[in-house]
């Protein structure tokens, strides 16, 4: 059975606190038997040296002299045994019969004592009185002897060596205390971990995520992050499926606007075609307005291309130092004859310069298709406004005209693409439709943003900003 992403963590954390807390109790064990065993040689040690200073106080050492000393500092089971830098036994308290004693020269804590001044062993099984013991030997070397201690290594002294197991229990319930909390995290970890794998697996086979168990997520973190994830992930299938909606009704929109002159063409060269006998003066009719037909095409085409290309590579864009006063005057030449025409004024109110960083192409082109709009819809003998004013971060622009206006319930939707205020007039009057969605799109793509109104004394107002520097 494969096991969660939960579990494994649960199960390694555990792992490693268990072998922390094994090398921790075995640790501990080593160094407190090792203290007691220390402390045990370190009161052996001291007896050794009491012996010695009251056999230095009463003279050389003699049998008597040594069972008395052992009697009356009598230590309860303690082996005394006294020994030449040879390894021969003179004394021992237990056994008599020194003749029969064998050498103690390969004694380890004999051999230890020679060498350090101190020797010990633990353990070891005495070969003279075949008893375990726990030996301690102090060597003097002006008196020429190795004075060794032995406590039997019976259960009682086994017992006195032994680590307390305080600690045990302690690392114990330190594990317990951690093992309910952890599992506890873990689970919810292991919950969200496979929420988010449900998730994950319905999303990518394109099946139903509005279900119940991808709502609740525990109340924590975890449980927040993983909601966030789906939530976010949501929203943009939501976008997704907006913008699929969107370039389907794009895409109906641009087969529309371009069916409409592609379809006049052709019939009015059909007309030709089939009239081989019309006169000069109808054909060049006909062929005018197949003309002014194809040029409503370029139009569209240019702007869909312009919409494309701020939709497909906006960080391709060239930004320049541009001066944005200079090219509306630009404008106002380009326009200046279809002002007249159609007995409209400019009056611009902008600042000898507006210097910017910014793409040159497209802020034309906000300031033209605007322009273009206002001579198309305002009405004849209107007035176009143009100012602009500044802080530290932006300038504030203010287009506006006095003509007719546009109807409240069409001011949300006048910068979408191919949305017209009234259809017939507008192709009437060779517009493509995407004029004011080329303003929208070149405004945003330079970090500002723009809205319409409708002015109180009339006529239509557009409000936007553009960053002094490129945001």
């Amino acid at each position: 059975m494969k096991l969660s992403v939960g579990n494994k963590l649960y199960l390694g954390v555990i792992s490693v606190f268990m072998v922390f807390a094994v090398a921790f109790i075995v640790f501990q064990q080593t160094r407190e038997k090792r203290y007691k065993e220390e402390t045990l040689h370190l009161k052996l040690q001291d007896y050794n040296d009491r012996l010695h200073v009251s056999l230095e106080f009463l003279g050389s050492p003699n049998e008597e002299t040594l069972n008395r000393y052992v009697q009356l500092h009598n230590e309860k089971n303690i082996r005394v045994t006294l020994i030449d830098k040879k390894g021969r036994v003179f004394f021992d308290n237990l056994r008599k019969d020194y003749a029969h004693i064998a050498n103690h020269s390969n004694r380890t804590e004999f051999v230890q004592a020679l060498k350090t001044g101190q020797g010990a062993t633990v353990d070891r099984k005495s070969n003279t009185t075949n008893i375990d013991y726990f030996y301690s030997a102090t060597y003097f070397p002006k008196a020429g002897y190795v004075i060794r201690t032995a406590l039997p290594y019976d259960n009682n002294l086994v017992k006195s060596l032994e680590a307390d197991q305080h600690y045990i229990w302690f690392a114990l319930s330190a594990m317990l205390i951690l093992i309910i909390p952890l599992y506890r995290f873990t689970q919810r970890l292991d919950k969200n971990i496979m929420k988010l794998s449900i998730f994950a697996s319905r999303a990518d086979h394109n099946e139903n995520l509005d279900t119940d168990d991808l709502i609740d997520f525990p109340n924590d973190e975890l449980g927040e992050i993983a909601e966030r994830i789906i939530k976010i992930y949501r929203r943009l299938e939501s976008t997704r499926k907006e913008q699929d909606q969107l370039k389907r009704e794009l895409t109906q929109n641009v087969a529309h606007e371009l069916k409409t002159p592609v379809a006049s063409i052709q019939g009015f060269l059909e007309t030709i075609i089939n009239n081989p006998e019309m006169d000069e003066e109808t054909r060049k009719q006909f062929l005018e307005r197949c003309y002014a037909q194809s040029e409503r095409l370029v139009s569209l085409l240019r702007d869909i291309s312009a919409l494309n290309r701020m939709d497909n590579a906006p960080e391709a864009m060239d930004i320049e130092d541009i001066d944005i006063a200079e090219i509306v005057v630009q404008i106002q030449q380009e326009t200046a004859l279809e002002l007249e025409k159609h007995k409209m004024k400019f009056i611009n109110r902008l600042p000898a310069a507006i210097p910017v960083k910014a793409n040159r192409n497209m802020i034309y082109s906000i300031f033209r298709n605007l322009t273009d709009n206002a001579i198309a819809y305002a009405g004849e003998g209107t007035t176009i406004n143009l100012s602009a004013e500044h802080d530290n971060k932006y300038w504030y622009f203010k287009f506006s005209d006095n003509g007719i206006g546009v109807p409240a319930e069409h001011l949300p939707r006048i910068f979408e693409r191919f949305y017209r205020v009234d259809k017939g007039r507008s192709r009437k009057m060779g517009g493509t439709g995407l004029g004011l969605a080329i303003v929208k799109n070149a405004i945003l793509l330079h970090g500002g943003t723009i809205e319409a109104k409708n002015e109180p004394q009339g006529g239509l107002s557009l409000n936007f900003h553009i960053p002094r520097c490129r945001m």
